[in-house]
């Protein structure tokens, strides 16, 4: 099996493409932080005595559910529910799990637990958006696949 180097070797440099990943990027964010975030708060607020690492779990789990939930409604005004959905069930969870993983460590690293935070949030947010990032611009750029 012979590669050519153009084949492996991509422009990082596109600005259009930094455009369009960055618009999926936070979409995908907007989906995910609101079954994430939703998650933490309630036991946050309700003070249920789960261990971080159950919480972080679930949270991951709500916020992908969250995030396909988001995406379907949005590609609906482009296409069948149906198609819309498997659309939003097909995208790259490698990104939405990366970006749900990140979210969360950074929340531990910063707050000690499942805990949210005025000044935590952005730092969480920002963080997952940047962490899949330089993957979607590769997954459009070199796959020509986006979620969008």
């Amino acid at each position: 099996m012979t590669t050519t180097t153009s084949s492996l070797a991509i422009d990082w440099s596109c600005s259009h493409t930094w455009r369009t990943s960055s618009k999926n990027t936070l979409w995908c964010l907007l989906g995910c932080s609101i079954g994430d975030f939703g998650t933490i708060a309630f036991f946050q607020f309700s003070g249920i005595p789960w261990s971080t690492l159950a919480i972080m779990s679930l949270a991951i789990v709500n916020g992908l559910i969250t995030s396909i939930a988001l995406e379907t409604a949005i590609l609906s005004r482009q296409m069948s529910p149906q198609m819309a959905f498997k659309t939003a069930s097909g995208m790259s969870l490698i990104s939405m799990i990366t970006m749900e993983a990140v979210m969360n460590i950074t929340d531990v690293v910063l707050t000690g637990g499942a805990m949210l935070t005025w000044w935590a949030l952005p730092i969480m947010l920002l963080f997952g958006f940047l962490a899949p990032l330089p993957y979607n611009y590769w997954r459009l750029k070199s796959l020509g696949k986006a979620c969008h």
